[in-house]
């Protein structure tokens, strides 16, 4: 047996008792820092303890019109409702990444079909639209579902309950980001559970959200969370974020 042959023995054995004597204690794998902080959960939908509450049922004091005066939604047994005519509202907060829970209800009196029924959204970052549509038994094209990301990506299922009921988006945001020159570094990204069932699934949000043409790429930085006025009176309640 030559004694190159030896050593290579001998540094093999001692690579794998190392290895072995690696894997088979605990202590190395366990991370003790940073600790996780301590947020205290919700309870049937409730904001947890480090989200900032939009809206809690009371006023519209966290909400600005598309001038930047106070929103003119109406106000009504816990709920915001888009009111014809008096447009958009945003967030007086500018948000990046978010994880975002909102409730909505369409009217329960149906009127019109396709997009012309119960039809409202959400604009995360004022440019990117989670779109609310009454789409029970009410056919329209799949980009433009509730739940697609508007004329983008469809839905994975139509989970809508019917018209009246109460429904929920819970999302996670995150937000496009830009080099210095104002390319595009990345994508902006999104998940999505309507109803508790996953319906976008890290998605690639294209660009904006546009209703003719394809979508475009501008950078920007934070921005408001937009609610649509869309000539139907679509309420909102329990909007919670939380930064991630």
């Amino acid at each position: 047996m030559t004694r190159n042959f030896l050593i290579a023995v001998f540094v093999l054995t001692g690579m794998t008792h190392g290895f072995s004597q690696e894997i088979t204690d605990p202590k190395v794998t366990e991370v003790w820092e940073p600790e996780p902080k301590v947020v205290t959960p919700g309870t049937n939908g409730s904001a947890p303890s480090d989200a900032i509450v939009l809206f809690d049922g009371k006023d519209l004091s966290n909400w600005l019109d598309k001038d930047n005066k106070a929103a003119q939604w109406l106000v009504k047994d816990g709920a915001m409702t888009a009111v014809k005519g008096k447009g958009d509202i945003k967030t007086k907060q500018t948000f990046g990444d978010i994880q975002l829970h909102i409730e909505w209800r369409t009217p329960a009196k149906v009127e019109g079909e396709g997009q012309g029924r119960g039809n409202s959204g959400i604009f995360l970052q004022e440019r990117y639209e989670l779109q609310v549509l009454d789409s029970y038994k009410n056919r329209t094209y799949s980009n433009g579902q509730a739940g697609s990301i508007y004329k983008q990506t469809p839905p994975l299922v139509n989970a809508s309950k019917g018209p009246g009921e109460w429904q929920v988006y819970d999302v996670i945001f995150i937000a496009p980001k830009y080099n210095d020159d104002g390319s595009l570094k990345s994508a902006g990204r999104i998940t999505v559970f309507h109803n508790g069932v996953l319906i976008q699934n890290n998605t690639e949000i294209q660009g904006t959200t546009e209703y003719i043409g394809k979508p475009k790429v501008v950078a920007h930085g934070k921005a408001s969370i937009k609610l649509q006025d869309h000539n139907n009176p679509t309420s909102f309640r329990n909007i919670w974020v939380r930064e991630l």
